[in-house]
């Protein structure tokens, strides 16, 4: 029953992953702090492996959207590389955060931020293009911020690198390509502090890679592979408002059930 959940979940985290530039993390995570509850893991790591298997899944959401993306040329790869010198660095950080926050102090956490998320969505709050894409130093403080932020919350960043690109005046498409192209560092970084922070911890249930439970990163994989390519289409294709208000009233939902 648990893996049919995870075959879902994947498929709406595909699809988010290449319409929005997000990983999918903010459904994701709750879905899984729900199911790990459900199936009696400790509260003491629960929302850590939330976290950690998030971001592992998105390695595999990110390689397909960006793959997508890349075929139709939106992906600006000069901001990429220099954004991802400082994933590197903020994802490291952000994992040793979050591991440091208890359990249940991590929730409120995410679920504010749920909040925010979805009052940014709702209201399609992005910045006015008024600056030009900043240079490599820049590029590479953004990327600290974003890997930091990520990490922590479980996500591929797009929440936060497309506003940033939009901002800086990079057309909404190219910003969630490029956004999309982010993930995957934040993702593989992330993924692997989450392993190695969580090695030795004795709450850990079975075939659980540090804070990386691998059947539902399993489940979760084997969908969001294919859907996020459909998500890719879409988001050339298609007019995202009516699909990001009901995404936001999701995330509203989820924030409020976090912090109560």
């Amino acid at each position: 029953m648990e893996f049919a959940l995870y075959l879902l979940l994947g498929g709406v985290a595909g699809v988010l992953a290449g319409l929005f530039g997000v990983g999918g993390g903010m459904v994701i995570v709750p879905v899984l702090v729900f199911s790990f509850t459900m199936q009696g893991f400790d509260p003491l790591v629960l929302t850590h492996m939330a976290v950690g298997t998030s971001l592992a899944t998105i390695i595999f959401t990110s390689l397909n959207s960006i793959r997508a993306h890349h075929h139709k040329g939106a992906v600006q790869w000069p901001v990429v590389l220099w954004m991802t010198i400082g994933i590197l660095l903020g994802a490291v950080l952000g994992s040793v955060t979050a591991a440091a926050i208890q359990g249940p102090m991590l929730q409120k956490i995410i679920g504010v931020f749920a909040i925010a998320m979805a009052i940014q969505m709702a209201f399609s709050l992005q910045p006015k293009a008024s600056r030009r894409v900043p240079g490599k130093p820049g590029l590479t403080l953004a990327g600290v911020v974003v890997g930091w932020a990520s990490a922590i919350f479980g996500i591929g960043g797009g929440s936060l690198t497309v506003p940033f690109l939009s901002w800086r005046s990079v057309p909404i498409q190219q910003a969630v390509a490029t956004s999309a192209a982010c993930g995957l560092p934040i993702a593989i970084v992330g993924a692997l502090s989450f392993a190695v922070v969580g090695w030795q911890d004795v709450h850990l249930p079975e075939w659980s890679l540090g804070f990386v439970y691998l059947p539902a990163l399993l489940g979760i994989a084997i969908t969001s592979m294919f859907f996020a390519r459909i998500g890719a289409q879409l988001a050339h294709r298609l007019s995202a408002l009516m699909l990001r208000r009901l995404f936001a009233l999701l995330l509203l939902s989820v924030g409020i059930n976090f912090l109560i």
